[in-house]
């Protein structure tokens, strides 16, 4: 359990920074010259061990977090992400989604955090999953799995409401808990598809939306091929490219480096694989040049003890 939290939120930081200067580039031209290391520069102009707006938004949660759930505060400090550079890695924002800047927007102008999120069904990018890691260490006792996905949509729905959105985050979340716990892949994989599709007939969720994440929940994702997994930005692409990444990689490295190496939403394939990367194969086992070279690790790893003196004692 010591350092799963750090495992967590440097892997997602350094799956970002590795996917960051290939964003937009398409799987062929990657199979080419793939990504092996951290580059620099390239799609957004940024030095190397540079993170954007995936990991940013991870630590503010994180950061809240070292003092407890509060939906609110989350929000604001979204805002000041936006507004002042709040955790960014170079003081300014980059890289921002559609849905998160119109969702942020509503909170600068005073709205709530609790309605402040897009609802419709073209607002499925994957801007909440990306940033939901942190809330699986808060969550990883509780017991009723109501109260879990309600926690979950609630943080999802800051900017992402739509239910494919905050249900791609209640997967993830299940899932990582029971890495967290210490289960193999198989057994956290097995248990997250039992316990989610259970809680989705028991709540009777429109079953046409449950139905989209059929080669998660009802088959295993792993097995299929590789050209039928897509690396878009589009929330249920980015969840399965993850899931698809992780269970096919035997380390931490080959799991991000098969994230970003699939093209296109390459920084956050990265992340979202990268947390359940890190969290299954340790902190130990990050290569530890991609640590070293990371942009502001110190504050990470000083964040990262934080949230594990209030989450771990």
């Amino acid at each position: 359990m010591k350092n799963s939290i750090k495992a967590a939120v440097f892997g997602v930081c350094i799956g970002d920074a590795l996917g960051v200067p290939v964003e937009f580039k398409k799987r062929e031209d990657l199979k080419k010259v793939p990504v092996t290391d951290y580059l620099e520069y390239m799609s957004w102009n940024q030095p190397k061990g540079t993170w954007s707006d995936d990991s940013s938004l991870t630590l503010c949660l994180a950061d809240v977090l070292t003092k407890g759930y509060d939906l609110e505060k989350i929000g604001l400090s979204f805002v000041k992400w936006v507004k002042y550079g709040h955790w960014t890695a170079h003081g300014k924002l980059f890289d921002i989604g559609g849905t998160t800047r119109h969702s942020i927007a509503r909170l600068i102008k005073g709205e709530s955090a609790n309605f402040s999120g897009n609802i419709f069904e073209e607002d499925n990018g994957n801007g909440s999953l990306m940033r939901i890691l942190p809330l699986a260490f808060y969550l990883k006792d509780e017991e009723n799995i109501g109260k879990l996905y309600q926690t979950v949509k609630e943080v999802s729905s800051i900017t992402h409401g739509h239910f494919r959105s905050v249900f791609a985050c209640f997967i993830y979340i299940v899932f990582a808990i029971e890495l967290i716990k210490g289960k193999s892949k198989i057994e956290a994989y097995s248990y997250m598809q039992r316990t989610v599709l259970e809680y989705a007939v028991n709540q009777e969720f429109n079953p046409k939306e449950v139905e989209l994440f059929e080669r998660i929940l009802k088959n295993n994702i792993s097995n299929y091929p590789e050209d039928e997994i897509k690396s878009s930005g589009y929330v249920l692409h980015s969840l399965e490219a993850s899931l698809w990444c992780f269970l096919n990689s035997e380390s931490y490295s080959e799991a991000v480096l098969k994230a970003v190496n699939l093209g296109e939403d390459t920084d956050t394939t990265g992340a979202i694989t990268g947390g359940i990367a890190g969290i299954y194969n340790g902190f130990e086992n990050i290569p530890a040049e991609w640590i070293s070279e990371l942009v502001r690790k110190d504050d990470i790893e000083n964040l990262c003890i934080r949230l594990e003196n209030k989450l771990l004692h």
